[in-house]
């Protein structure tokens, strides 16, 4: 009846109207089309009078469903039917900015698949669609009717949760509360085709806040997820300011960290090695990186960086390049000829294809005695693809470089694989050697390695050696190879070779 009323007034006060209704055909199927109505009139003298109305009309039945095509594929994902990103971020925005938003809290559910990849990897990608589908129907079913569930794509979902507690403590519990259950939920075993399949998630939690957009809100949430993956994946984590601002942090020092590579702002630090009675027997060359406004950066601080973004890998070659030019400028001078010089080889700098010619090329390009290089390794390398690893030893064995176990005794490695890796050296890590003249456990600790390196025909060093009283105690173990503060600090080259001249 009001759109009667409304249609017949325009009408009457324009003369026409037009506008989508709906109809009836002859069969009773009820159908979509546009409507004009004009009114007919004739002038009477004094005033047009209406006579009749004209009504056209056209079916709109495939315009409505190519409109309905268009709106679903505009805002929905084609695999799971879920709404996706750009509905999710409209709904968001409009939450936000309505009233009634301040009348409860709400909170955004980042959602990520653990090791979707893997299953993508070994199944195939019709195996990995059945199982979004799934974990698609399993969000739906966790959360309330007003919620939305939505997919951004590749593995990661979004639940918004709305019409929480106006208590915030109250709200954070209910939020963590949807977020347990959906990992319950997820978490149960999925029958895929013809097999069954184990699957956990990692969940970060953002509450709303009015002082960000929907975009950060987002963010936040995603920044929370992977907090939830370091931690071990299978968990959920609430957004902290405080993560935001490593996280920002760490996005700074990634961009730094590239412009140092292109600007040449690394530099190679020396520490001097000796013998029992305080001769050089080599080197260890430790990277640094000279910031223009940060000064002096050491390694602790970006190389973890560099091994996860996969900066390491021109890193490393220009430590080794620079390392081979040090060499063969050494040999001009008697006091440094005979010097073997030790760098750090990271993990994923030692798996990477081709590493194995490219200390080849860099040796013959620069000349030196392959036997002058070495490499220090570190135990972390043996727990994945051990075969690999020993096989690029023994390839770079061939070619005359050494090897030096970096920190033993801190990492995992086993004597199984121990004793196939063709190593040169152990060197005592300086947890160790801290306190040995205090722990008794420590002394026994570097005992042991002394007496299982004798036991293999490997040379043995002691690092992080401060005192002499250190050096007596590990002296009397029989470990008679040292580097550490007491006899030099890491310095430039200058300082370097200034100290071997007094020495």
């Amino acid at each position: 009846a009001q759109f009667d009323a409304k249609m017949w007034q325009s009408i009457r006060e324009t003369g026409q109207w037009q506008g989508e209704v709906w109809n009836r055909r002859k069969n009773c199927e009820v159908y979509p089309e546009w409507l004009n109505i004009t009114a007919g009139t004739v002038d009477d003298g004094e005033q047009k009078k209406v006579t009749h109305y004209v009504a056209t009309f056209s079916d709109i039945t495939l315009r409505k469903q190519n409109e309905a095509e268009i709106f679903q594929l505009a805002f929905y994902d084609p695999l799971t039917e879920l709404p996706n990103r750009r509905l999710l971020m409209d709904r968001l925005r409009h939450i936000m900015a309505s009233r009634g938003y301040g009348v409860g809290h709400a909170a955004l559910l980042f959602i990520d698949i653990d090791n979707f990849k893997t299953l993508n990897d070994i199944k195939g990608h019709d195996i990995g669609d059945l199982l979004l589908i799934d974990i698609a129907r399993r969000l739906r079913s966790c959360v309330r009717e007003g919620d939305t569930v939505s997919r951004l794509g590749g593995d990661e979902f979004v639940v918004m949760l709305e019409s929480l507690s106006p208590e915030p403590e109250q709200a954070a519990a209910q939020a963590k509360a949807a977020g347990d259950k959906i990992h319950q939920s997820l978490n149960q075993p999925y029958q895929l085709k013809d097999f069954e399949h184990h699957s956990t998630c990692s969940i970060g939690i953002s509450m709303f806040n009015h002082d960000v957009s929907a975009d950060e809100l987002l963010k936040h949430a995603d920044t929370a997820m992977y907090e939830a993956k370091a931690a071990g994946r299978n968990a959920l984590r609430f957004f902290d300011p405080a993560m935001q601002s490593a996280l920002e942090a760490r996005a700074t020092l990634e961009t730094e960290l590239r412009q140092a590579l292109a600007e040449q702002q690394f530099s190679l630090y020396y520490q001097i090695q000796v013998d029992a009675d305080r001769h050089p027997i080599g080197v260890e060359a430790l990277v640094r990186w000279n910031h223009p406004q940060r000064g002096l950066v050491l390694p602790e601080a970006f190389i973890p960086l560099a091994e996860e973004t996969g900066l390491i890998q021109p890193i490393g070659q220009w430590v080794l390049e620079t390392a081979c030019a040090q060499l063969k400028a050494w040999e001009a001078d008697a006091s440094t000829r005979d010097l073997v010089l030790a760098i750090n080889v990271s993990p994923r700098q030692f798996g990477a294809q081709g590493f194995v010619n490219k200390v080849e090329s860099t040796l013959l390009r620069s000349g030196i005695a392959a036997a002058r290089l070495k490499l220090e390794i570190t135990e972390s390398m043996l727990l994945h693809n051990v075969e690999n690893v020993i096989s690029t030893m023994r390839q770079l064995k061939a070619l005359g470089v050494s090897f030096s176990m970096d920190d033993f005794g801190t990492g995992y490695s086993s004597l199984q694989y121990l004793k196939r890796l063709p190593l040169d050296q152990i060197k005592i890590d300086q947890s160790f050697v801290r306190d040995i003249t205090i722990d008794r456990s420590d002394q026994e600790i570097v005992r042991t390695i002394i007496a299982m390196a004798q036991s293999m025909n490997l040379s043995i060093i002691a690092e992080g050696v401060e005192t002499e009283q250190q050096r007596q105690l590990i002296a009397n173990r029989g470990c008679t190879n040292y580097q550490g503060f007491l006899f030099g600090r890491p310095v430039p080259i200058e300082e370097f070779e200034t100290l071997l001249r007094q020495k």
